[in-house]
């Protein structure tokens, strides 16, 4: 398989809007937005929180998001930031695959793999009380994912799932205990 370039950055798909949906009405003082592609979901969210961070692993798409958004961070999760957050939101890399061929989408085993560390890596950011919302797919494992994501000290619900033709997308929130 050939390498994505990664000049290339995740453009607002189906998965992108349905998450975006959830949280438009959010409110806070902070949000941060994982893996970010293009920016569009932290510029949904500076709309109603004071500060707004936006990462991503991919530089193109960090230069992309800072037409929208001005604290932009290219890291890993958000393993270079050391402050806490209301709200952190991810449209995670949820596909099953072998190997990380494009970032955006690949999650390695059963979807799993990526967004796991995602997830552990966010869980630092959050502030007792604040929310985690992330997507997923019943192409992965996600009751697994629930699963984790709880063992990481969050209490977690199903917000919503969409039913597409070849996936059901879901949408998955949680607070921090």
């Amino acid at each position: 398989m050939q390498k994505k370039s990664f000049d290339e950055y995740y453009k607002p798909a189906e998965d992108t809007l349905f998450l975006a949906d959830s949280i438009q009405n959010e409110k806070g003082k902070t949000a941060l937005d994982i893996g970010t592609g293009s920016g569009f979901l932290a510029r949904i969210l500076s709309d109603n929180f004071e500060f707004v961070v936006a990462t991503d692993i991919n530089f193109s798409a960090l230069q992309k998001a800072h037409e929208v958004v001005e604290n932009c961070i290219c890291c890993n999760a958000s393993d270079a930031i050391n402050c806490n957050f209301d709200l952190v939101v991810c449209n995670l890399p949820y596909l099953p695959s072998e190997e990380i061929t494009d970032p955006a989408v690949d999650g390695l085993a059963e979807g799993l793999g990526v967004t796991t560390n995602i997830i552990k890596s966010a869980s630092k950011t959050i502030r007792q009380n604040g929310k985690l919302v992330y997507l997923t797919s019943s192409l992965a494992n996600y009751q697994e994912l629930v699963r984790r994501t709880e063992g990481l000290g969050f209490s977690v619900r199903i917000m919503a799932k969409k039913k597409l033709f070849f996936e059901e997308l879901v949408l998955v929130e949680c607070v921090k205990l």
